[in-house]
């Protein structure tokens, strides 16, 4: 029984490790900035893309639904405040964490997973230099930064997907809609909505890298990690954010 918990015990422990000196490298120099705007390119400018689509068709499915329940009780009009309230609380920085999770978790495990295996990251030890320092910390920076960005995106473009398909199936006014939308969230919705995804890319970078430095055998080992890693963080994602909106509910009704 204790050589089963063995492994479990020992990979959570060389992760924690690997956090406590990912966030210490934050305020050590060298910071290597050029590989940090290199990777909030990367990370953060290449998901734009599949965080719209996402953003479009979660919004467009939400207005649709929400409209034939609303619908039934001739409140209609208040599709905007219920399309806005769940996407910015929970759908958005959820549905974003998942795919930038599936995008650049998998991407970054990869990627190390190579130079691990090509010894690259050993010839880098033997030239002086940090491999978590050079390697894991500018993707984590890069990654917090970007996550929020990415989930303000998806919520806009989701509310306008909403809007969109609630004004070709239910003719719903642009002005009602908007305002309502507008009038429903609070700052407390808001910082809800940035704060998950801002402690998920911590989760999602940190994952991957772990996996990636990790990686053993060749390229088969590789593609375990890149599949590991986009499964432990989408899981993580989801066990975090169960986590996040019952502290956010219970500091609420105090």
């Amino acid at each position: 029984m204790l050589d089963i918990l063995k492994g479990p015990i020992e990979a959570i422990q060389d992760f924690f490790l690997l956090t406590g000196r990912a966030l210490r490298n934050v305020f050590r120099q060298p910071h290597y900035l050029d590989d940090i705007k290199l990777q909030m390119d990367a990370l953060g400018v290449g998901s734009v893309p599949i965080v719209i689509l996402t953003g479009a068709f979660s919004g467009a499915v939400m207005g649709l639904q929400m409209g034939r329940a609303l619908q039934q009780y001739g409140q209609t009009g208040r599709t905007g405040t219920v399309v806005s309230i769940i996407l910015v609380r929970e759908l958005g920085p959820v549905l974003t964490s998942l795919m930038v999770a599936g995008r650049n978790a998998s991407g970054i495990a990869s990627e190390l997973g190579s130079m691990k295996v090509t010894e690259q990251i050993d010839a880098m030890r033997a030239l002086g230099t940090d491999p978590i320092q050079k390697l894991v910390t500018p993707r984590m920076i890069a990654t917090a930064i970007m996550l929020p960005c990415l989930t303000v995106i998806d919520d806009f473009v989701g509310m306008f997907g909403g809007w969109l398909i609630g004004k070709l199936v239910y003719n719903l006014d642009f002005l009602q809609y908007w305002s309502q939308s507008w009038r429903a969230l609070a700052w407390s919705d808001v910082r809800q909505g940035l704060f998950k995804p801002f402690i998920f890319s911590f989760v999602i970078s940190l994952i991957g890298c772990f996996y990636g430095l990790r990686a053993s055998g060749g390229t088969q080992g590789v593609g375990r990690a890149t599949t590991q890693a986009m499964v432990a963080a989408s899981v993580a994602v989801l066990v975090l954010d169960l986590f996040l909106g019952l502290i956010f509910v219970q500091s609420s009704s105090f």
